[in-house]
This record gives C-alpha cells, structure tokens and sequence, in this order.
C-alpha cells in the first residue's frame, strides 16, 4: 500500500513517531509517498527529522500555540489571536493538503495529530482513507480516566482532538499500557511508536540529569535550581535555534540544541530525566528505565504527565524543583512489562493498517465527529 503522512511540526514526539512509522511501513513492503508537515514562524523543523526520513518533505503553514511573553507555558488568549489572524493562510493550507491527497496517490492517510487534516476531510471529503495516530486518541476513550484538571480547559483539548481526526476511518491511540478498543468511537489502543535507535541504547546509571524542555523560557527555573546545587550536572535540550550548538554555562550546566542521536545517548546514560511532559520522551525515559519529572507546559502535557504517574514513571511540579526528582530516583522501580508492550507496536499498528484496503471502510469515510 501507498501511505501519505501529514504531521503536525510542534515538538518532537510527533516527528518521531513519523520516522518510526516510515521505517517499519518499508520493512514490511509498504510505501510512503510524500509527508506534509505543518510548520509555524516560531518553530524550525529539526535536522534530525530531515535526514532520518526517506519519502519527500514538504511544508504547510499550520496553527500553533504560543507561549506566554516569558517562553514557559502556552497563552490561550495569544494563541486564538494569533490564529484567527492567520485562517486566510489556513485556508491556503487547507487546499493544498487536498491537492496533495489527490495527488499522490495514495491509499491511505496518515494523520499524526494536525488540525488542517481533520479540516481538510470535514470540507472536501477526500475518497482516500485516513487513520489518526496519537497518545491523545486515548483521552476520547470511553474506560480513561481524565486528570482532575480545569474542566474548560479538557473540554477544548478534547474538542481540538476531535477536530483534528473528522472523518477519520479509525483513531490509533498510543497508550503506556494495554486497554480494550473502544469501537464506538472507533479507537483501536496500541503500543508507543519508540524508534529502533531506543532499542539500540545500553541504559546505564550516570551521574547527570538529562532533560528536554520545549519551550525554552523554562531554562530560567534550571539555572536558578543550578545556582543552588551547582555541584549536580545538568544537561538539558532546548529550542533556542539561535544559540550555538552545545551551550556550555558552566562545568556543570550545558543546554543542547535538539538532535535526537545525541539526546538518546545522553538519556541512556543518566541518572534521572526531566521534561515538559512530551509523551514520546517519557515513553522513551520509561524504556530506558529512567525515573522523570514532569512539567506540563499545556492541558495536553498535563494529561500526559498524569497517566505516565498511573503507570509509575514518575513525578510531576511546576518549576523544574529537581531536587524532588532526585529524591524520587532513590526509590524508583521500573516497571518491565513496558519494554514487552512497546516491542508489540509494529505487529499491532501493521496489523491495524493491513485491515484497511481501499473499499473496505469507504463507508465510513464521510462520518464526522459530533463535537460534545
């Protein structure tokens, strides 16, 4: 079969699990003709995603979130002004995610979370399946428990998630641990979709706290931590494109621009690992069996960080406190049955794919989602 990816471009979980995708989709005799990534003006696209991929890349504009004035969590207010400004640029990128539907000719539609392809089938109905794949698939399941959070806030997440898979033929949701399906809804669970150079890591206990920060204000709450304990090694990755590559503050404090060979090594050989709660990077520290510290920068990390505790990953604050992950790592114990759920994910998520020949679920195509 011939796959077409759209990917939204915010972070770096979604890109990597279109690389993960690719490369099992080609070991399995399977082709991805072209991958669409949508793209922002304050988002560059990683180096590591370009020269990992084999199908061509192409860009759209797309909508983001913004963070707030200071880089840490995101603004709603912002973000809403910024893109009802935008919707004319929207509207071309809309178009153009048809053309290249109709183009391409593939069978099947990958859609890794991006609202434009949601939209796209909801206005013009594209004859082409599409199948959305994403840990946020399982938020809409009808056995998961929601966080206690601020209900308007989940009901716009959930609402978001729903507009992104319109006329989905079947939602992938990627889970930390084995669910029933919950075909009324039609969401199939499955494993994460961590890339085999995680497979490849000897995870040994370092001396260093490994970290990952997608909004790069938060490097404000590190260097104050650091300044208090300077005598921990800190090593954190961030999007601050303009710096140098490796930014050295001092012996014991260095942030990194993202390059996911080098973030895999250094995860594999620290002691404990913080974030803002991306779930590909805490499948990745679970994995490696790293105990971590979330700090959700939105409703949808924060949604994350609280099924990652269920499954006892690790812990949650605010500010990159990194002393209580310090304290947590003392008594951590992986759980081991996640390394045999993740090794499932090509059998399963193939084994959903294959199902899907032309014609089979044509009738289901044009279904859209109610919004409540």
């Amino acid at each position: 079969m011939k796959f077409l990816f759209i990917v939204q471009g915010e972070g770096r979980g979604h890109l990597t699990q279109a690389i993960t995708l690719e490369n099992i989709l080609l070991r399995n005799g399977h082709e991805v003709v072209e991958i669409l990534v949508g793209k922002s003006e304050s988002r560059r696209l990683p180096g590591f995603f370009t020269r990992s991929i084999h199908a061509p890349v192409k860009q759209f504009l797309s909508p983001n979130f913004l963070p707030t004035p200071v880089n840490k969590r995101v603004s709603l207010p912002r973000s809403i002004a910024y893109n009802i400004l935008k919707l004319p640029e929207y509207g071309e990128s809309i178009r153009y995610i048809r053309s290249r539907i109709q183009e391409s000719g593939a069978d099947i539609v990958i859609n890794f979370y991006e609202l434009l392809t949601g939209l796209t089938y909801f206005l013009f109905r594209p004859r082409v399946p599409q199948v959305c794949i994403g840990h946020q698939y399982l938020f809409l399941h009808k056995d998961f428990h929601l966080p206690e959070v601020d209900r308007w806030s989940m009901s716009l997440l959930n609402l978001f998630t729903r507009l992104t898979s319109l006329g989905a033929t079947k939602r992938l949701a990627l889970s930390f641990r084995a669910m029933g399906d919950d075909a009324g809804r039609r969401i199939a669970v499955v494993p994460p979709l961590l890339r085999r150079d995680v497979f490849r890591q000897e995870a040994k206990p370092g001396n260093y706290i490994h970290g990952y920060m997608v909004n790069s204000g938060f490097s404000e709450c590190v260097c104050e931590w650091h300044q208090r304990h300077p005598e921990t090694p800190l090593r954190f990755f961030w999007d601050r494109w303009e710096e140098e590559p490796v930014k050295k503050i001092d012996e014991t404090l260095s942030f990194y621009q993202l390059d996911d060979v080098e973030f895999l090594r250094q995860m594999a050989g620290c002691r404990a690992y913080a974030s803002t709660a991306g779930f590909e990077s805490v499948c990745e520290a679970m994995y490696l069996g790293k105990p971590l510290m979330m700090v959700p920068a939105h409703i949808e990390q924060e949604c994350n960080a609280f099924d990652a505790i269920r499954s006892g990953a690790g812990i949650m604050d605010e500010n990159f406190d990194l002393g209580k992950l310090l304290d947590f790592a003392e008594t951590y114990q992986p759980d081991t049955r996640f390394a045999a759920w993740v090794q499932s994910a090509e059998y399963m998520i193939l084994n959903e794919l294959e199902t899907l020949v032309p014609g089979h679920c044509m009738q289901q195509m044009y279904m859209v989602e109610e919004f409540v």
